[in-house]
Parts: structure tokens; C-alpha cells; sequence
């Protein structure tokens, strides 16, 4: 790569950020361009397209199997169901409303993927706000920010920590013991705002009806085995690492999508074809090729010392990104300069 490359890397990158923070483009197609540009200026070749899966294939297989499960699950009714509990359990309290919420979203995105699970909720946001008489775009709002918070909670809760999790090697149970309390203050950080906040919704107060019932599950052994395989997919996230045959997280999460599949296929729900459907495959394709932009990116700090040795003409001193070495022996972390 030649130090002309290296700076068109680096600024084809910043576009790309760039017109996705401004919305200038949609963000699909800013990456797609961004690659595209990387691929015609001959920054990208046949091997760097062979390294991309080794890093964005976990990342995308487990988005996939979570969005697969949440569509299940969501079928399944257990959410509409589950709507009049958590209205009851407010006690026509928007400081409970607010506190459940957080637990809820905060528990629910430690093992789904956030926007899924944020269109999951929605309903029963929206239905339990309406009932206490407040806006639901604030609660609505509030989901949002606690599901990127609880994307720190476990190593598959967020792809960008999936990604650095396994890139120093760590397993799912070792980041619960190293990792997961800096989840756990990210989201009760946001816990005193709330009254600041909103405080419309925090000392809002009504009286419920009595007569509200849960709506039925029509399918109640279909719904018996989405829960199962949401109980699966947690039980082998925790100990698939264990397993004679180690088990890692994104396997488990393609297991779970297949097992899902089959459940929804067997009940004769809907269709292979629309449940496959309901998966946000712009999400996936997104990352897909920002992970591609990445790798271009990446080759920058490889050639690096060319760019650093012209520099020292004026007195600048940089190092390459590839002098930075982060090392993991599973108990702590270790960046080596060289």
C-alpha cells in the first residue's frame, strides 16, 4: 500500500463516518460506497475479503440468531401477554413504570440484539404509558439508551463488544466475572436522571382499571417452546464454553435461529420464507461492510512506518497501529508497545 492509499483509506473512512453522523446518505449505502471506493483504488483485494468473515462472521451469525429468537418469541404472543403484568406491577406509578422499564430492557438486550428487542417492547411501552396518562416518546427514548447501555451487561450483547471480547479471547463467562459489573454502572448511572429527565412521567400517578385481563395465547405449547428456546440459547451462551465439544457463542446463536426456525415451521405459524423475512438484513449487510472498511482500514497501520518515516522529515514521531499488541492470558489484559 503506498502512502497516497494510506490517506485515501483514512479519508474515505471519515467520509463514510462522516455522512452517516450527518444522515447525508443512508447508512447501507454510505458503506457499500465506502468499500466500493476501497475495491476500485485497489486498497482492497481477494485476501482482504477472505480475512472479513474471520472477523465480522460471529458478530453477524449472532445478530442473526438473536433476531431469529426475537421474531419467535414474538409470535409467540408472550410479549402481548406479558403487557398487563408489567401495567399492574406499576401500581399507576410512572417512577415504577420507569424503574421496570429499565430492568426490563436492561435484562431482555443482555441477550437479543437492542433494535430487536426495542421493536419487541414497543407495544408494551407504548400500551403502559398510554394507560398512565403520560407521552410515550420519552419512555420510548429512554428504551433506546438503556439497551446500548445493557449492550455492555455480556459479551453478546452488543457486536462491537462481541467483537473486542473475542478478538483477546475472552469467553462468555469470563466477561460476566471481569466485565459485566461496567455494564451493570452503565445502566444504573442512568437510573437518578430519570427524575431530571422526565420528570412528567416520574410523578405521574393513576388510578388502573380493574377489569383489564391479559389477552390468551392462542398457542400455549408453541409458546411453551419459544421460551425453551430462548432458555437454550442463555444456558449454552453461559456453559457452551465447557462442553466437551466447546460450543461458542455465535454457534450457539445459529443453533438457537435453527431451532427456532423449527418450532415456528412446526407450528405452522407462518412460513420459513417470512420469518427469514422479519430478519433486518440492512443491519447485518451494514455491519458486513463496515467490517470490510475496517479491514482496508486496518492495512493502514500495517504500512504504517512509510507514512511515519516521511513525517520525521518534520520532526514528527508516530508508530504504526500494528506496534500495539493487546494480549489476554483470561484474567487480565495486557498492550504491548513494540
Amino acid at each position: 500500500m503506498s502512502d497516497f492509499q494510506i490517506y485515501l483509506t483514512i479519508g474515505i473512512f471519515a467520509a463514510v463516518i462522516l455522512v452517516i453522523a450527518f444522515d447525508l446518505a443512508d447508512m447501507a449505502l454510505a458503506a457499500l460506497l465506502g468499500v466500493a471506493a476501497m475495491i476500485a483504488t485497489g486498497i482492497l483485494g481477494d485476501k482482504d475479503f477472505l480475512e472479513v468473515p474471520a472477523t465480522a462472521g460471529g458478530a453477524i451469525s449472532l445478530l442473526f440468531g438473536g433476531m431469529v429468537v426475537a421474531h419467535v418469541l414474538e409470535r409467540s404472543g408472550i410479549f402481548e401477554r406479558l403487557g398487563v403484568p408489567f401495567l399492574r406491577f406499576t401500581r399507576g406509578s410512572g417512577k415504577r413504570f420507569l424503574l421496570l422499564l429499565v430492568l426490563v430492557v436492561a435484562v431482555v438486550c443482555a441477550f437479543l440484539p437492542n433494535a430487536t428487542t426495542v421493536i419487541l417492547l414497543a407495544p408494551l411501552i407504548i400500551r403502559a404509558a398510554k394507560a398512565l396518562g403520560v407521552g410515550y416518546v420519552g419512555p420510548m427514548v429512554l428504551t433506546a439508551i438503556v439497551s446500548n447501555a445493557a449492550g455492555l451487561l455480556t459479551l453478546v450483547g452488543d457486536p462491537a463488544t462481541f467483537i473486542v471480547g473475542s478478538a483477546i479471547g475472552m469467553t462468555f463467562t469470563q466477561y460476566l466475572k471481569q466485565v459485566s459489573l461496567g455494564g451493570v454502572l452503565a445502566v444504573l448511572v442512568i437510573v437518578p436522571l430519570l427524575p431530571r429527565l422526565m420528570p412528567e412521567v416520574w410523578i405521574a400517578h393513576r388510578a388502573l382499571p380493574a377489569t383489564d385481563s391479559a389477552p390468551v395465547i392462542k398457542r400455549p405449547w408453541f409458546a411453551a417452546l419459544a421460551i425453551c428456546v430462548l432458555a437454550f440459547m442463555v444456558f449454552m451462551f453461559l456453559f457452551g464454553d465447557a462442553l466437551p465439544v466447546r460450543i461458542v457463542p455465535p454457534s450457539v446463536a445459529i443453533l438457537a435461529a435453527a431451532l427456532g426456525l423449527l418450532v415456528i415451521y412446526g407450528a405452522r405459524v407462518e412460513s420459513v420464507d417470512e420469518t427469514l423475512r422479519a430478519v433486518d438484513w440492512k443491519t447485518l449487510f451494514f455491519l458486513g461492510a463496515i467490517m470490510c472498511l475496517m479491514q482496508g482500514f486496518t492495512k493502514t497501520g500495517r504500512n504504517a512506518h512509510r507514512v511515519c518515516s516521511s513525517s520525521s522529515v518534520i520532526g514528527i514521531k508516530c508508530r504504526s497501529f500494528a506496534d500495539v499488541k493487546i494480549r489476554s492470558d483470561g484474567t487480565r489484559l495486557t498492550i504491548v508497545i513494540a
